[in-house]
C-alpha cells in the first residue's frame, strides 16, 4: 500500500493525472445537449467547422448492429460511439483507428514520417499515453514497418484494433442507453 503520492511509480502518477483531467472534463456542464453527443476536440488542428451530423432515423441507426463499418461511416454514429467510449475511458482504440484513417490520406513523404512517429508515440510504444492493446507480434510488425514508413505501416495494427472494437466495444455500445435512445 502506498504511503503517499511520492511512493507511486512515475507512470501511475501520469495515469492518475490523466484520469483527473478526464473526470474534470466529464463534470463540466455542457453548453447544450449537442455537447453530450458530439464531443469537443480539445486540440483542434484546424478551425472547427459547424457539426454536419444529424441524428439518423431509427432504422438507419439499427443498421449499426450489423456492422461496425456502417457505424464508423456515419458521422453521427461515429460521434455517438466516440462519446460512449469516452464515458467508459476506453476511447484509445477508436482514436487510434481514426488516426490511421487520417494517416492514410497523407501525401507528403515528410508528413508521412512525421505522422507515423506521432501515432507510434501516442498509441503503439510501451506505456504510450493512449496505448492500444495489440499482441506483441502485431506490435513488432508495426515497429518494423516504421523503419521506412509508408501509408500501410499501421494496416495490421488497425485491423486488429478494428476487430477488438467489433467484438468488445460495439456490443457494449449497442446495449447502452445512448444507442437505445437513438433507435426509439
Amino acid at each position: 500500500m502506498c504511503k503517499g503520492l511520492a511512493a507511486l511509480p512515475h507512470s501511475c502518477l501520469e495515469r492518475a493525472k490523466e484520469i483527473k483531467i478526464k473526470l474534470g472534463t466529464l463534470l463540466q456542464k455542457p453548453d447544450s445537449a449537442v455537447d453530450l453527443v458530439i464531443p469537443y476536440n480539445e486540440k483542434p488542428e484546424k478551425p472547427a467547422k459547424p457539426a454536419k451530423a444529424q441524428k439518423p432515423p431509427p432504422g438507419e441507426a439499427l443498421q449499426w448492429r450489423d456492422s461496425l463499418d456502417k457505424l464508423l461511416q456515419n458521422n453521427y454514429g461515429l460521434a455517438s460511439f466516440q462519446s460512449f467510449l469516452k464515458s467508459e475511458f476506453s476511447e484509445e482504440n477508436l482514436e487510434f483507428w481514426m488516426a490511421c484513417e487520417d494517416f492514410k490520406k497523407t501525401r507528403s513523404p515528410d508528413k508521412i514520417a512525421e505522422k507515423a512517429k506521432k501515432i507510434y508515440e501516442e498509441f503503439i510504444r510501451a506505456e504510450a499515453p493512449k496505448e492500444v492493446n495489440i499482441d506483441h507480434v502485431t506490435k513488432d510488425l508495426t515497429v518494423k514497418n516504421l523503419v521506412e514508413p509508408s501509408l500501410s505501416s499501421f494496416d495490421v495494427a488497425q485491423r486488429r484494433v478494428h476487430a477488438l472494437m467489433e467484438k468488445d466495444s460495439l456490443p457494449r455500445f449497442l446495449r447502452s442507453e445512448l444507442f437505445q435512445e437513438l433507435v426509439k
